[in-house]
């Protein structure tokens, strides 16, 4: 039972930690000539937002301040690449994490804004603006960057980038100037534009949710996958499960880390929709990259006049204590899927440690503690089943070699044995089965946060979001696992007790691969089960002993 019990904790501990999402096969692609040969969706679409073209060569304006290096397109006023300055690419440390990029090394993944007439096509066909300069650096605290287009009938328009110091908030507004006798009529959409291209460094056991995602009120936290906009695509149809209308909220992209959002709604400001409904619109267009983007409704530029309107991108990493600052409901983007109940509350507390000791490493450490000690009574019930039942290891094995032939008596005298002994052989099944969604929480919570990269714990733990370089870590926590197989009871079973002794080992090879920050917990978590464990054996042996002696 004892054995049964620890393969299906195994098990199911290996299913969530490899991530649901490996458990299903993704849908095979479409091959290019297939895709491109339905149109029929590329133009159209529901909420009306369809104007589309290809992305032209980036004629780049470069600006960099403390936290990034943003490259605009200046014939188009459109971000189109963003270098972290504090990130590390994941593939190579000696590199800065580029999040957005213009294609150059085969992904793409963009931040556009266009002005749209009512009928949702382009307000201006060839509207091209141009800056002062092509390299801008932040000296003080904000830097706006303004590119401006002649005029056209009558219209002169300005897009001017805001960057602040510190931030990865990033301002964006337009300035019109209306010259006509007539009350100008516009719309905005605002996009994230990218490829279905995995992260780099991405790896099978470190595969998490990259695509488009929105929040609304109606609608909530979604997430829409791009093999739904591909069966869209490919259909002509438009029937992606999500909410296509709000006047409040946010939308964008993210995938393991990061993410890069329109902000539709500041903390504790206006909305830009104003009064109106905004639309949303996620599609895959007819150049094969993937769009999550809100069209605005402007109110009406009149005779002479001019209009100012704006809105909010954050493009950066997904740390809690800086986008809860952003926006309402921001922080949901770091999705712990199912285990959300469990793995939000988990990382506030974590979240908390860091405050006062300042350090991710001694934080996780301390929130293990904190959690071994909430599910002590589980935990300890659980331990106290499996002591008795290692206590009494002996006597079973000998009621084997007595009645091993009648498998009749040998099941009622190991009942007689559990009944005398008060024994509950099932009695660390419950106990465990409630741990694993606080332990998988606890996990998730953990491999999402993006403040352990970069992050350092003690001496040659200089990355808690990194593989320990030297391997020290996961070789003692394979260590420690296969050391609680002697504090478990051993199987009757010769073949059953060789395979207790090798899957703990089988099982840590995974966190070879494992960033160090998960291997921290796991081994604190595995320290402490180790010290309980001994305790509760040692007890119960001490008790069994003095039984043994008063029926002597």
């Amino acid at each position: 039972m004892d054995f049964k019990r620890l393969l299906i904790f195994f098990v199911l501990t290996m299913a969530i930690l490899l991530g649901w999402e490996k458990l299903y096969p993704q849908p095979e692609k479409q091959p290019a000539a297939q895709q491109t040969s339905s149109t029929s969706n590329s133009n159209t679409s529901s909420t009306g937002v369809v104007a589309e073209s290809a992305l032209s060569k980036t004629e780049p304006v470069t600006v960099t301040t403390d936290t990034v290096k943003a490259v605009i397109d200046e014939k188009s006023g459109d971000l189109r690449q963003l270098t972290l300055n504090k990130y590390k690419a994941t593939s190579d440390a000696s590199k800065p994490f580029v999040l957005l990029d213009n294609g150059a090394n085969g992904h793409q993944y963009v931040a556009q804004s266009v002005l749209l007439n009512r009928q949702g096509d382009y307000q201006f066909k060839d509207l091209t603006f141009t800056a002062a300069q092509k390299q801008y650096t932040l000296n003080g605290d904000k830097l706006d960057v303004r590119l401006t287009a002649a005029e056209q009938n009558g219209v002169q328009v300005s897009k001017i980038y805001t960057f602040t110091k510190g931030s990865y908030l990033i301002g964006l507004r337009y300035e019109i100037a209306n010259h006509n006798a007539q009350p100008l009529q516009m719309d905005v959409a605002y996009r994230v534009l990218r490829d279905d291209k995995e992260p780099e460094g991405t790896g099978y056991f470190d595969h998490t949710y990259t695509g488009p995602v929105l929040y609304t009120p109606n609608g909530k936290f979604e997430k829409v996958a791009f093999k739904d906009l591909d069966s869209d695509y490919t259909s002509g149809r438009d029937q992606a499960d999500y909410q296509r209308k709000t006047n409040t909220g946010w939308i964008g992209m993210t995938q393991h880390y990061f993410m890069t959002t329109w902000i539709l709604q500041p903390k504790e400001g206006n909305s830009v929709c104003g009064t109106s409904d905004c639309q949303i619109d996620i599609r895959k267009r007819s150049d094969g990259l993937y769009s999550a983007g809100v069209r605005v409704p402007l109110k009406d530029i009149g005779a002479n006049s001019t209009g100012s309107f704006g809105i909010s991108l954050y493009a950066g990493p997904q740390i809690y204590s800086v986008i809860t600052k952003v926006a309402d409901h921001l922080q949901m983007i770091k999705d712990y899927g199912k285990v959300s109940l469990f793995s939000s509350p988990l990382f506030w507390l974590l979240n908390w440690w860091h405050s006062l000791v300042q350090n991710w490493g001694w934080a996780i450490i301390l929130l293990t503690l904190t959690v071994k000690a909430i599910l002590f009574p589980l935990t300890h019930a659980s331990y106290k089943s499996m002591a008795k039942m290692r206590a009494v290891a002996p006597r079973l094995q000998a009621l084997k070699d007595q009645y091993g032939d009648d498998r009749m008596r040998m099941q009622q005298e190991m009942m007689s044995l559990y009944k005398k002994e008060k024994i509950n052989p099932v009695g660390g099944c419950l106990p465990m089965l409630l741990q694993i969604p606080v332990f998988i929480g606890l996990y998730w919570a953990l491999f999402a946060s993006v403040e352990l990269r970069g992050a350092p714990w003690i001496g040659w733990i200089t990355d808690l979001g990194r593989q320990d370089p030297y391997f020290i870590l996961p070789v003692l926590m394979a260590l420690t696992m296969y050391l609680q197989t002697f504090m478990n009871p051993p199987p009757t079973d010769p073949v059953q007790a060789k395979m207790m002794k090798i899957m703990p080992v089988a099982f840590s090879v995974m966190f070879f691969f494992f960033p160090a920050g998960l291997v921290l917990y796991w081994l604190t978590n595995n320290i402490l089960t180790l010290a309980q464990q001994w305790f509760i054996n040692k007890r119960i042996e001490r008790q069994a002993k003095l039984h043994r002696s008063l029926d002597i």
